[in-house]
């Protein structure tokens, strides 16, 4: 039997409840196509922040290094002031295991409500391809003068060469097993001249090796527009970090909302981490009302990713036939409890 060595990291809030669920569908899947997990839990998150003043100690990396996989349930706790878990734990990891690639399929499912008029299935079905370790999120800039009427605020977006070919790069060879075999680059070049000329420059240079696929490029706010009034332009969209993380948000609301969406943090050549992007919703915890759809979807791409192929199109088919069963995707709202609805997920698997 096949085996993979996942660490599992719960985390904060409903991610507990989630992440169990996902561990039922995924256990589910091995059983059924011959494959374990073999899960080591860390406590990391806010709870543990509290009582020890740790967030993540460089051991735990170290060790997080040596597995196949990482599943991460849901970082943010309502007693930890913002930034110290997300940049402690979250950015942490994103940079020490290089994982330069945060990868958002943003796909409705048939029997979800969509927010767009006139928009199903058939219309919202693309993937944003985000660079992950650099941008704005390198964490390069200062303050002068803090805290008086004279204060200085620099963040730097930080853009190498190597960092933006090999996002692309990752993203070319992602369109080409895609039907559409389509990549748009979307960013800023009327007034970010300095960091998306590099990318335009890197992108037009690598379409030469790419012949099949079909290039073009739309400015971030444009992007914004065509996601909402026409997503089905879009196959494979590839952005820097800051540009990634907003429009990835308004992908998972015309996909049903942060209750299905799911995403991985990918390091092509290393271990990658997985991870619903909902947040913790604190005020939702112990109640068996969190919607664990994006963790089990997060379970699925990691499955994907540890070249399970079949016993993730399983687990996203099984998704697939239940989400019309649920009344709604908003948690308090479906018309199960969270147990319920990978109860029935494991069983459409099984």
């Amino acid at each position: 039997m096949r085996e993979y060595n996942v660490a599992l990291i719960p985390g904060d809030g409903i991610g507990p409840e989630t992440i169990r669920e996902g561990k039922k569908v995924l256990e589910a899947a091995g059983e059924r196509y011959g494959f374990r997990l073999n899960w080591h839990t860390y406590d990391l998150g806010g709870e543990r922040y509290l009582k020890t003043g740790e967030v993540m100690p460089d051991s735990v990396l170290e060790e997080l290094k040596s597995f196949q996989a990482i599943y991460l349930g849901a970082i943010g706790h309502p007693r930890v002031k913002p930034g110290i878990l997300e940049q402690g734990i979250l950015l942490k990891t994103r940079f020490a295991l290089d994982l330069y690639i945060n990868l958002r399929p943003i796909k409705l499912f048939p029997g979800v409500e969509c927010p767009l008029k006139d928009k199903g299935p058939e219309h919202i079905d693309y993937i944003v391809v985000r660079e992950n370790t650099e941008g704005l999120y390198a964490g390069s800039g200062g303050c002068l003068r803090q805290n008086t009427v004279h204060e200085v605020a620099l963040q730097e977006s930080v853009n190498t060469y190597m960092g933006v070919e090999r996002c692309l790069r990752f993203a070319f060879e992602l369109a080409t097993t895609r039907a559409r075999r389509k990549l748009t680059l979307c960013g800023k070049t009327n007034v970010l001249t300095y960091a998306f000329g590099l990318w335009e420059r890197v992108f037009r240079d690598m379409a030469s090796e790419f012949p099949s696929v079909e290039t073009d490029y739309t400015h971030v706010d444009a992007t914004c527009m065509w996601m909402i009034k026409s997503p089905e332009w879009f196959d494979v969209i590839v952005t820097d970090n800051m540009f990634g993380d907003i429009i990835t948000d308004l992908g998972a609301i015309t996909q049903g909302g942060l209750g299905i969406a799911a995403g991985g943090n990918i390091n092509p050549h290393g271990v990658s981490m997985f991870e619903p992007i909902g947040g913790s919703a604190p005020k939702y915890t112990g109640q068996e009302k969190a919607n664990p759809v994006a963790a089990i979807l997060a379970g699925q791409m990691m499955l994907d990713n540890l070249g399970e192929a079949e016993a993730a199109r399983a687990v996203e088919d099984a998704v697939a036939r239940v989400l019309p069963r649920m009344a709604s995707q908003s948690a308090g709202r479906m018309g199960m409890t969270t147990s319920q609805v990978g109860d029935s997920m494991a069983r459409e698997v099984s």
